[in-house]
């Protein structure tokens, strides 16, 4: 195994940068690489906490489970970005699930529509006058239900019973 080596508190604004760019050439483990780089010397970095969850779900179609972006959550100070951030990864797992196409996943896909939705109607409220942001992000959602006829997982049975042969 090796020794990783740490970064100096100086160089984290240029590894932002580097992080933003690896995101955006499509590169999201260079970028986890170096948001986990950053938070190891300084753990409580806001916009490397944020950076470091879009990082994870940008790799939710490839199988990466949003267990530790939610887990960074508590870790936002401010109660906008902390529930805009919860919204952003439940509506990124429920296109993933769109984009997975498995047996359930469109029920999967709305029930996490559904709880991003919620997520950012709650961010609206902490948000500035000038921020549409939240709502935007809901009105993405409410369009992805529609676009795709997302509906509620059916009800089970009880007492649905199949014939045995």
């Amino acid at each position: 195994m090796f020794e990783l080596k740490p970064i100096s508190k100086e160089g984290i604004p240029r590894a932002l940068e580097k992080v933003e760019r690896y995101r955006l050439l499509n590169e999201p483990v260079e970028a986890e690489s170096i948001c986990r780089d950053i938070l190891e010397v300084d753990p409580d970095n806001q916009e490397a906490l944020v950076m470091f969850i879009l990082t994870l779900t940008d790799q939710f179609n490839k199988g990466v489970s949003g267990r530790e972006a939610y887990a960074l959550l508590p870790r936002i100070k401010d109660d906008f970005k902390r529930e805009y951030y919860k919204g952003i990864i439940r509506e990124r797992q429920a296109k993933a699930a769109l984009s997975r196409g498995l047996p359930d996943s469109n029920y999967d896909a709305y029930e996490w529509l559904e709880d991003a939705m919620e997520a950012f109607e709650k961010a609206d409220k902490f948000s500035a006058a000038d921020n549409d942001d939240a709502i935007l992000r809901w009105n993405t959602c409410a369009r992805i239900i529609e676009r795709y006829k997302l509906t509620p997982r059916p009800p089970v049975s009880k007492g649905l019973h199949l014939p045995l042969e």
